[in-house]
Order: structure tokens, then C-alpha cells, then sequence
């Protein structure tokens, strides 16, 4: 019951990282075309610096839940690696619960008013004439939070499941470092 739970958790996590990760290539898209406009036809548009920040500003809210599935954010692994299982769980879930958790529902509960202000006034960008709405980013920080809290219980349970069974349940993987692949592939190198 808790894996299936983890599980549907790190799918859903994935599945936004997946939807939003279509931001980069929107964005690159925009961009491109800003530059031919501007330096070939000299005449650039009024909503290019627009596009761009909310893209990128759509992906930093949204994908924060997807680093936490897969195990992406920082941490001082210079200690943290040479532990043992249990150890690393029982640190994490002291972690979790001091500093992640309250963190990250204040920033639902104020980014969730710092939105809702946003979208009953309709804002729109003061950085262009074009008027394009910003409360639809806004809108974005208390929902990305959400998911960043709710893959956060997923992850206090995988470190529950650790300290009982003393290993790490698998993470999804759906992308490879290319550090990782280097290394896979050396050791699948034939020696000479």
C-alpha cells in the first residue's frame, strides 16, 4: 500500500515534469524568433522578455517536485553517501521534518493568498506594452508547492520504509546522468 502510494506520487511528479519540461522548448522557440525579428528585420516584439520569464519561471515552480522524485536536490554527499541506509533515512527524515516541511507550507499558504491577489486583479506584465498576464505564473507557486509537499510525504514514507527494511526503495528513472552513463559504460568496457 505505502510503495503504491510512493509510486502514484513519483508518477504524478513525473508527469508534471514531463508536461512543463515543454516550457524549455517553447521558450527557445520565442527566443529564436525574438532574435531574427530583432537583429534580421529590426523589429522586435513587445512580448519576447515576457514569454521567457514566465516559461522558465513555469518550470522552476513546476519541477521542483520532479528533482525531489528523483533524488536531484542538493545535499553535502560528501558526508551522506559513506552512510549507511538507515543512517542517511533517519537524517533525511529529520530534515524532512524540521526544515522541509514548514518551508515548504508556508510557501503554499502565502504564495497560495500571494496568487489568489494576483489573479482577482487580473495583473498583467508592467515590463511590456503587450499586457500579458502574470497571474497565471503567480498562481503557479502554491500549486507547485502542493505537489512539492505531497512528493515530500512520499518521500518522508520511502525514508520510514528504509529505517524498517534498512535499503532504499527504487526511485523512477526516466533520465541518465551523463556521468552515470560514462561510468556504466567503462565498466562494461572490455579491458585489454
Amino acid at each position: 500500500m505505502i510503495n503504491r502510494f510512493i509510486y502514484g506520487v513519483d508518477q504524478l511528479s513525473k508527469s508534471v515534469g514531463h508536461a512543463f519540461a515543454w516550457c524549455i522548448v517553447i521558450v527557445t522557440l520565442g527566443t529564436c524568433y525574438e532574435v531574427f525579428v530583432r537583429y534580421v528585420l529590426n523589429n522586435p516584439t513587445s512580448w519576447s522578455f515576457d514569454l521567457s520569464y514566465l516559461m522558465y519561471g513555469a518550470v522552476f515552480y513546476m519541477a521542483g517536485a520532479y528533482t525531489l522524485s528523483r533524488g536531484g536536490h542538493v545535499r553535502a554527499d560528501m558526508f551522506y553517501r559513506l552512510w549507511k541506509p538507515r543512517t542517511q533515512a533517519r537524517v533525511e527524515l529529520v530534515l524532512l521534518i524540521l526544515f522541509f516541511f514548514p518551508g515548504v507550507l508556508a510557501l503554499v499558504y502565502s504564495g497560495g493568498g500571494y496568487g489568489y491577489e494576483s489573479m482577482r486583479i487580473g495583473e498583467v506584465s508592467v515590463n511590456s506594452p503587450a499586457g500579458v498576464p502574470i497571474w497565471p505564473l503567480k498562481m503557479m507557486i502554491p500549486i507547485g508547492a502542493a505537489l512539492l509537499a505531497l512528493q515530500g510525504f512520499a518521500e518522508l514514507l520511502r525514508c520510514l520504509l528504509c529505517i524498517k527494511q534498512g535499503h532504499w526503495e527504487p526511485r523512477l528513472h526516466d533520465v541518465q546522468e551523463l556521468s552515470d552513463q560514462i561510468l556504466e559504460a567503462q565498466a562494461h568496457k572490455p579491458k585489454n
